[in-house]
């Protein structure tokens, strides 16, 4: 990519892991030239004074390009096999004397595998306050599986009508880097659309390094936005967020995300005039989810946000600054609040990305916050951000959570609800948290949980 990519913004830094060699990473440390390195991309004249910002970089780059030469490729290979060899098992306990075919309907992803639930939870009826968000967490969780897995839950599961789904095209990365997809809860005269992104997929390293990444755009009127996020949903080389993208004769059709869904969208809307849309996220899905609803504001999309009933996300990360929160808090929490931020425990990913100040990245919306025993506050920031304590007292803490929630859930479905009973893949899975805290991948099961048992405490937009 060269510096015209990025012409549509009048501030940008882009960390280039790719171009990062012991020369550029020297120079970090011991010159702040940063727009003179080639593993930054800004303007040229940019300067960073401050050694521990440059520190920050130099140590982003490193653990990029660990995460990338060596966790990479052994992920991709014991962690395909792992994969497939549970499905195999899966098809074998199950009857299924079949070979396992990664675009059928019984193929799960690790996600899935860790958390086979994908019924919806019959307690909470569209009544129920949890609606909203039951659904949403529930659409976050199955959108981590393939197009067929998907449609037969939709349809056959939840009784709801499929609608598309989506593997969109990264113009900056030249790859296939967000899915998502688009359903309704009648096939006829619908009263809710809901468009549910992919997060983070458990094997995908690549994805990894982008939510860890701290690279940032400065767009006109909207503010500075997370740059993997803002490529992943679709801005375009060059011009970046254009209301329209037209098709370029001669080159193939590739579908962009925010364009391809928003139009989408705007067709079920107009036929189902009492329809109403929600949009939700786990991870880095819920990242797309909120800048998603901020740019049909950015575009000023009055039609598809009056008819907005809410964005949830659940884990997400920081997308953007101050003033890109701003204008989302004005857009989507006025007249009345829609985008509601649900966090659990210690889930390390709305912590990223670090540089958290106000002039780079910070959280915005209301913040639903679940401690390890599911007990929601409205909080104002993520208990444990900025927090001074040390890395042993972490260390340590960590392990203790970890070491709870496996005890927890060893009597959570038999306490609390049965929905909640956990197989022994999952507690596997927490077995292994108390040895490495972090797992399992963010923690999707807890959040599937959380909101099952949260009483009649989840608002829908208020």
């Amino acid at each position: 990519m060269s510096k015209l990519d990025y012409c549509f913004s009048n501030d940008y830094m882009v960390l280039r892991p790719d171009r990062a060699g012991a020369y550029e990473l020297l120079h970090l440390l011991f010159s702040p030239k940063v727009g003179r390195n080639k593993a930054v991309d800004c303007f040229t004249s940019t300067e960073l004074h401050s050694f521990r910002r440059r520190l920050s970089i130099f140590l982003n780059l490193l653990l990029q390009l660990f995460l990338l030469s060596l966790v990479g490729p052994l992920v991709a290979v014991l962690g395909g096999a792992l994969e497939f060899a549970l499905n195999l098992a899966s098809n074998v306990l199950h009857g299924r004397m079949e070979y396992p075919d990664r675009k059928s309907a019984s193929y799960r992803s690790i996600t899935g595998l860790i958390d086979p639930r994908v019924d919806l939870e019959r307690s909470i009826t569209p009544a129920d306050s949890r609606y909203h968000a039951a659904l949403c967490v529930m659409a976050s969780k199955v959108a981590y599986e393939n197009e067929a897995f998907i449609r037969d839950v939709v349809t056959r599961r939840w009784q709801m009508e499929f609608v598309q789904f989506f593997n969109c095209w990264n113009e900056f990365e030249n790859a296939y880097t967000a899915q998502a997809f688009v359903f309704c809860d009648k096939a006829a005269d619908a009263e809710l659309v809901v468009v549910a992104f992919r997060g983070t997929p458990a094997l995908d390293v690549a994805r990894w390094c982008a939510d860890v990444d701290p690279s940032w755009y400065k767009i006109p009127r909207l503010g500075r936005a997370h740059a993997a996020y803002t490529h992943a949903l679709g801005a375009q080389r060059n011009i970046g967020w254009p209301k329209w993208v037209e098709h370029v004769k001669g080159k193939p059709q590739r579908v962009h995300a925010y364009y391809a869904i928003r139009d989408a969208v705007k067709r079920l809307l107009e036929a189902n005039g009492r329809a109403r849309v929600l949009v939700a996220g786990h991870g880095s899905g819920g990242a797309l989810a909120v800048l998603f609803a901020t740019v049909l504001a950015y575009h000023k999309e009055k039609a598809a946000l009056d008819r907005l009933a809410g964005v949830y996300t659940f884990g997400q990360p920081r997308v953007g600054d101050a003033m890109l929160a701003m204008f989302a808090e004005r857009n989507l929490d006025r007249p009345r609040k829609r985008h509601f931020r649900i966090t659990y425990g210690d889930d390390p990913l709305p912590r990223l990305p670090h540089e958290s100040s106000a002039a780079h990245f910070l959280h915005f919306g209301i913040r639903l916050h679940f401690d390890s025993l599911y007990n929601l506050k409205v909080v104002k920031e993520l208990p444990g951000d900025g927090s001074s304590s040390s890395s042993a007292a972490e260390f340590a803490t960590s392990r203790i959570n970890a070491a709870w929630e496996l005890a927890r859930s060893a009597y959570l479905g038999y306490w609390r609800s049965a929905y909640c009973r956990e197989g022994w893949l999952l507690m596997a899975a927490r077995a292994a948290a108390v040895a490495l805290p972090g797992l399992p991948f963010h923690r999707v099961q807890d959040y599937v949980n959380a909101v099952t048992l949260a009483g009649s405490n989840i608002p829908k937009d208020m």
